[in-house]
């Protein structure tokens, strides 16, 4: 750092490692106003190709190009440079409840965003402070810079991660009661895609994330879409192995030409288990945890004042103070 400091003055380092970061920030613009290749739009171009350039689907494109004018001079940015990144992302979302099409794209910019704002207050922090008593080293600018920037930079995906897991927790805490409902309606007559919109519209209030996902399977079921295919999606969406489960025991049961019913009522005891097994794990863990809390907040507290009145006397007979040794 010697020759920086001769050059520039004692604050040499600083200036460098801000007109780094200012190099940077106008290389991530120039990245940002560069087109790059949006995947939806290579699936668009082989739609209409494969439709023969159908007045529809090129309506249908011009209709989501407008819906996505804000952020069409950052994809070559705020997209995956890959299928499979792609397809990861993609069902990370899901998994957390964010289907729109646009959801990749405000999740990479969310990213950006955070980290570039992040890093702005943490350089705002350390040249409010430059002239401090005592002066911040290199290392510390560095890190009080840098540090929020990683910081802000991960926020997005520990968000995702948390509410991918709660969502999860409340489809497995919801899918045994739809299956009972489920195995109700089927058994008093009504096909499986009216049982699958009643189970939608019970559950709206209770497991709102579960509802969701049984809506969206009645609206594929009714655009005409295989009903393996919508099931095998749902799995995929909910990341939950039940899911999966139960998608397995009703495509072989439409296979096999087997009773829904039964498969429904074996699959649904075996869901209520589960669910009991479940509970009573966590009451088997409570105690442990009990025992952990109550030593922690019980013990320091029984051992200052059961020993206090016999520290307090041995530093009174040390300090020779025999007098105030008397309880």
């Amino acid at each position: 750092m010697q020759p920086l400091i001769d050059a520039l003055g004692p604050d040499g380092a600083l200036y460098v490692l801000g007109g780094t970061g200012i190099l940077l920030v106008l290389g991530a613009l120039v990245a940002f106003l560069k087109p790059g290749a949006d995947p939806y739009r290579r699936l668009d171009r082989k739609g209409a190709i494969a439709t023969g350039g159908a007045p529809a689907a090129a309506e249908a494109g011009r209709l989501r190009e407008s819906g996505e004018k804000k952020l069409e001079k950052f994809s070559g940015f705020l997209e995956p440079q890959s299928e499979e990144e792609l397809t990861e992302i993609k069902r990370k979302l899901q998994q957390a409840g964010y289907t729109n099409r646009d959801a990749v794209s405000l999740f990479y910019l969310s990213q950006a965003v955070l980290g570039i704002g992040m890093m702005a207050l943490g350089g705002f922090y350390v040249w409010m402070n430059l002239g401090a008593e005592p002066p911040m080293s290199t290392t510390t600018m560095v890190l009080a810079i840098l540090g929020p920037g990683v910081g802000g930079y991960y926020m997005p995906k520990r968000y995702i991660a948390s509410r991918a897991k709660a969502r999860e927790e409340e489809i497995v805490s919801g899918f045994p009661d739809s299956l009972d409902l489920m195995l109700v309606c089927i058994e008093a007559g009504q096909s499986m895609d009216q049982s699958i919109i009643r189970v939608a519209n019970e559950l709206q209030i209770s497991y709102p994330a579960l509802a969701a996902e049984f809506e969206l399977v009645a609206y594929e079921m009714k655009a005409g879409k295989d009903k393996a295919q919508v099931f095998r999606d749902m799995a995929d969406r909910c990341g939950v192995q039940d899911i999966t489960s139960f998608t397995t025991v009703l495509i072989q049961s439409q296979t096999f030409g087997t009773s829904i019913a039964d498969a429904l009522r074996v699959y649904a005891a075996e869901m209520r288990d589960k669910r009991v097994m479940r509970a009573e794990e966590k009451a088997n863990k409570l105690p442990t945890k009990m025992t952990l809390a109550t030593m922690m907040l019980t013990l320091p507290p029984l051992l200052i004042i059961l020993l206090s009145p016999s520290i307090l006397e041995i530093m009174a007979v040390l300090s020779g103070d025999s007098s105030s040794t008397t309880f």
